[in-house]
């Protein structure tokens, strides 16, 4: 009986989180900068790699919901929670990260991205260090050919957590911000040192991107 309890609780607590979500997502007021990059990706059919910070993801995950993509949870009892966030928002999820099952998910994200499907990946996911860029974006993007867009997001207001990403969670209302990058083609012949550049490239372009976005 205690078992079938903690199940019953649990189903109506997913059901709950993912309408509040949808909710405050909804009540945003948010401003997308350098949209058009989006827009002519789409408008070619153009499927990419999209990268964002584990602690702004809330806001990246709702605008690209049921637009194709394929994105990468890790296997840890938070990462059912997004996994389940994300399936409601009709994403493939992959299950995965750097430390456990991390070959794996990369390999199935990269046969993901050349099969039409976009990916999303926090690559300072599943467990820091925050805002440090790791490889798994650009290896996805340089496996498949396919190219890279950047994203900083940004909130007027805020709760943040304290947990190692300082998960951030908009209030209701708030303006919101996402500035995307122009997109990046990473080239599929390059050595590991000059991969190795680009990562640390997208590192600082991504934390300058998200700077920006926060400023209000």
């Amino acid at each position: 009986m205690k078992k079938i309890k903690q199940t019953f609780y649990r189903v109506i607590g997913n059901l709950i989180l993912k309408h509040s979500l949808d909710l405050l997502c909804k009540s945003l007021r948010i401003e997308i900068v350098n949209k058009a990059v989006i827009e002519n990706l789409e408008n070619q059919n153009q499927n990419y790699v999209l990268a964002f910070w584990h602690g702004t993801m809330l806001l990246p995950w709702y605008l690209h919901r049921n637009k194709n993509f394929s994105a990468l949870t890790s296997l840890s009892k938070d990462g059912d929670l997004l996994a389940k966030q994300l399936k409601h928002w009709n994403y493939h999820v992959i299950r995965g990260s750097s430390h456990k099952g991390g070959d794996v998910a990369l390999g199935i994200m990269v046969d993901c991205a050349k099969n039409n499907y976009s990916v999303a990946i926090t690559p300072d996911g599943p467990t820091g260090p925050p805002l440090k860029f790791k490889a798994g974006a650009v290896i996805t993007a340089k496996k498949s050919g396919i190219p890279l867009v950047l994203a900083g997001v940004g909130f007027s207001n805020k709760k943040q957590l304290k947990s190692w990403d300082s998960f951030q969670v908009p209030l209701p209302f708030s303006k919101a911000k996402i500035i995307y990058s122009e997109p990046l083609k990473i080239d599929t012949n390059l050595d590991y040192n000059e991969t190795d550049k680009i990562i640390k490239a997208c590192e600082s372009i991504m934390n300058q991107l998200q700077e920006k976005a926060a400023s209000f």
